[in-house]
């Protein structure tokens, strides 16, 4: 019975992640609403959520088995006498698929998730499997979804529309025999406009090692660059879009060897990579990547706030053309409050706007308070200038936002204004509601 009720939710929850799915190309400001924690927790943004699996999942499945036990037994030959007494109680085996959706959705409507600086699951309890005999000790398949509808309004022309599926991923997630190595693969299956289709098709393909304290080890390819926000999960953001020096200089994966060490004081991320993104070639050249945050309040428990201060770059090669990227950053959070700042500069980049060796610099400042714990209202000012060559064309946004977390960040709602003002084209206004849904 646990095997049925287990395979049942797991097809349900593939085969959402398989629509076709069709990305408009949009003449606005481009704004990467494709990928991929508050700042405390960017470096290790998967450790922990609010709905662990542990290693009673197993007996509590057994517990619950003997409730399904009338479902899924053909019916018997009995007396109208007999089957008078027991008028509640469905035996019929059509009722079985009905009986699992009807307990899955009210496990679900119970669940209890107040975290939203780390990515929790609706379906993890039902969607991780212990494996007895191999090297593999467990397993959990989960996908998440963004979806968004923006409406664009240009202070002169004609206004525009359009639905979004931003974000479509499958996740497996996996631990080797004695916890100390786990691994993930995350598939896309989206087509990007700027990548070859199975080159974008394999995102996050890594293995990682936890054998030293306080510092793991990864092989692969996963998210880097320099910046929290350009580093950060695309299921903790704030907002629907990162900002622009995050989509610009981040936001891409590379494949490379990366060390990462998370201590009370400091932790820190540095590795090298191959200068290739989405597998499109071999080895183009290098890159090194290095990030270090300071955090002064990480040995008084939270009882002043957290703050954290850091700073890194990014330097490489590819196909011949160096590049370059510096950034710092600060960030503080105080109960309902919190606040941080990202400044960024680049001779040359390599992110997700693509290779170029444009002199670019940029600065955000985003503000969020907690009305409740449901509810969160968001303030951001950002700030991008392409070409420091080029006089007039700095791009400026002004975002207000909120989010309503009904289940953390496993299902939330989103509503962004965006006011973009620009010194060499006109300005626009955007509205923006989407949804986030991690099953």
């Amino acid at each position: 019975m646990k095997k049925i009720r287990l395979l049942i939710t797991f097809i349900i929850s593939a085969g959402i992640s398989i629509l076709p799915v069709f990305a408009q190309e949009q003449e606005y400001i481009a704004l990467d609403l494709s990928t991929d924690d508050s700042f405390e927790t960017v470096l290790s943004g998967q450790e922990d959520d609010d709905n662990p699996v542990s290693d009673e999942d197993e007996e509590i499945y057994k517990k619950r088995k003997h409730r399904f036990a009338p479902l899924i037994q053909a019916p018997k030959h009995a007396s109208d006498s007999s089957r008078a007494k027991e008028p509640n109680i469905d035996s019929s085996a059509q009722f079985f698929l009905y009986n699992i959706l009807s307990k899955t959705a009210k496990d679900i409507y119970n669940l209890e998730i107040e975290k939203t600086n780390v990515p929790s699951q609706l379906l993890k309890d039902r969607l991780t499997f212990n494996i007895e005999k191999g090297p593999i000790e467990s397993l959990h398949i989960w996908s998440a979804y963004h979806m968004t509808f923006s409406e664009s309004l240009p202070e002169r022309g004609e206004a525009s529309s359009a639905f979004d599926m931003s974000l479509v991923n499958v996740l497996i997630d996996g631990k080797f025999k004695g916890g100390k190595e786990d691994f993930r693969i995350m598939l896309d299956p989206m087509q990007r406009n700027d990548a070859p289709y199975m080159g974008s098709f394999f995102q996050d393909l890594y293995v990682e090692t936890h054998r030293i304290k306080n510092t793991s080890i990864l092989v692969g390819n996963s998210r880097v660059g320099v910046g929290m926000e350009g580093n950060q999960s695309p299921y903790t953001l704030s907002f629907v879009n990162r900002s622009q020096i995050a989509r610009n200089f981040s936001n891409i994966r590379k494949f490379g060897v990366r060390v990462r060490g998370d201590y009370d004081l400091v932790d820190y991320d540095a590795g090298v990579y191959s200068s290739s993104t989405n597998f499109t070639s071999f080895f183009p050249g290098h890159e090194v990547n290095a990030w270090m945050n300071i955090k002064p309040l990480g040995k008084t428990d939270g009882r002043y706030g957290r703050m954290i201060t850091g700073g890194g770059l990014s330097s490489g090669e590819k196909h011949g053309m160096n590049y370059f990227v510096s950034g710092a950053y600060v960030g503080y959070d105080y109960k309902r409050f919190w606040v941080k700042a990202e400044y960024a500069r680049a001779n040359g980049s390599n992110g997700r706007a693509g290779l170029t060796n444009n002199r670019a610099q940029g600065f955000f400042a985003t503000a969020g308070y907690f009305l409740t714990k449901k509810l969160e209202l968001l303030a951001r000012y950002d700030q991008f200038d392409p070409d420091r060559n080029i006089d007039n064309n700095t791009r400026r946004e002004y975002t207000l936002g909120s989010n309503y977390y009904i289940k953390g960040q496993a299902l939330k709602l989103i509503f962004n204004y965006v006011y973009c003002q620009n010194e060499n084209t006109s300005d626009s206004h955007r509205l923006m509601v989407g949804t986030q849904l991690l099953l």
